[in-house]
């Protein structure tokens, strides 16, 4: 597994307990239920993960409303939802990231922690939003 890879899913852990829990940034950047040391590199990227997608969530859950055709953001699942800021923060901000990878890779975390048709959900919005925002 590569180490973008690792930090998105560690991303993905802490988004949701703030989500859930409202945990505090702080604490969730610690990363205390992680039990293994975790290398500086994924270290890093996880909480540039985290604290954009905090940082942005308004904005983020805007694109996901707007593209989510059918589906009100309450509907959607916490899991595929902080899988879809994810994506989105790394689409819309992340200007070293290919927008390929992005949706790849949140594909991938949706087939992993998702529900049955999670990877096709999450692929249809970021699809559309990489269409109509990006012109990929």
């Amino acid at each position: 597994m590569g180490h973008r890879r690792k930090a998105r899913e560690i991303a993905l852990q802490g988004l949701y307990m703030y989500e859930v829990g409202k945990a505090d940034i702080r604490d969730i950047t610690l990363f205390p239920w992680v039990e293994e040391a975790i290398p500086e590199d994924i270290k890093d990227f996880a909480i540039k993960l985290i604290e954009g997608v905090i940082e942005n969530i308004e904005s983020l859950d805007k694109t996901i409303s707007l593209y989510s055709k059918n589906w009100r953001t309450e509907r959607i699942t916490i899991v595929d939802k902080t899988i879809l800021r994810i994506a989105l923060f790394e689409m819309l901000f992340l200007e070293d990231i290919p927008t390929k990878v992005s949706i790849n890779e949140a594909i991938e975390l949706g087939k992993i922690f998702g529900g049955e048709n999670s990877g096709q959900f999450i692929n249809g919005i970021l699809d559309a939003v990489n269409k109509n925002e990006l012109k990929g």
